[in-house]
């Protein structure tokens, strides 16, 4: 049938093999190891208000989160309003970072106008209700759909 290898020839194809393999593998390791710095895309500048940004956006989803265990009724009214003041001074004190650090990357050279207190301001009169047609529930401010219902709101005089 066909002629029989002999040893000598098998040898040798396997040392050829192996060789070749070994080859291959080196290639590719000093390829791997070989990239240079300057062949590497720049990295995108991290921008100076991502990390307030993320916080920003974890406290506004706790508050969702507290105002939903409060609606269910697995927090008390003491536990919901003590917790959603310090979420809230928590997000005003991001706030305030954020704006400072405006100021700092605007160079604004005009001093920025010292900040009353909130509670110190009086508040507007506010001549307009907003109220939900399907449960009653009523609003501050106008709101496209109810908070306590989900269904869309309408502006009342």
């Amino acid at each position: 049938m066909g002629q029989a290898l002999s040893p000598a020839n098998l040898y040798f194809g396997v040392i050829l093999i192996i060789v070749i393999t070994c080859v291959i593998a080196i290639a590719v390791i000093a390829f791997i190891l070989g990239v240079r710095p300057k062949d590497l895309p720049v990295p995108e500048p991290e921008s100076p208000f991502q990390h307030l940004d993320e916080r920003k956006a974890a406290i506004y989803e706790n508050l969702r989160d507290l105002q939903f265990e409060y609606r269910v009724g697995k927090l008390s009214d003491e536990d919901y309003q003590s917790t959603k003041k310090d979420l809230q001074k928590e997000l005003a004190g991001v706030l305030a970072e954020v704006d400072k650090i405006k100021l700092a990357l605007n160079g604004a050279s005009r001093p920025a106008a010292p900040s009353v207190p909130a509670a110190a301001k009086p508040a507007p009169a506010k001549p307009t209700t907003f109220d939900c047609d399907a449960c009653g529930a009523k609003f501050d401010k106008p709101l496209k759909f109810c908070g306590e219902c989900g269904k869309p709101m309408k502006v009342t005089q």
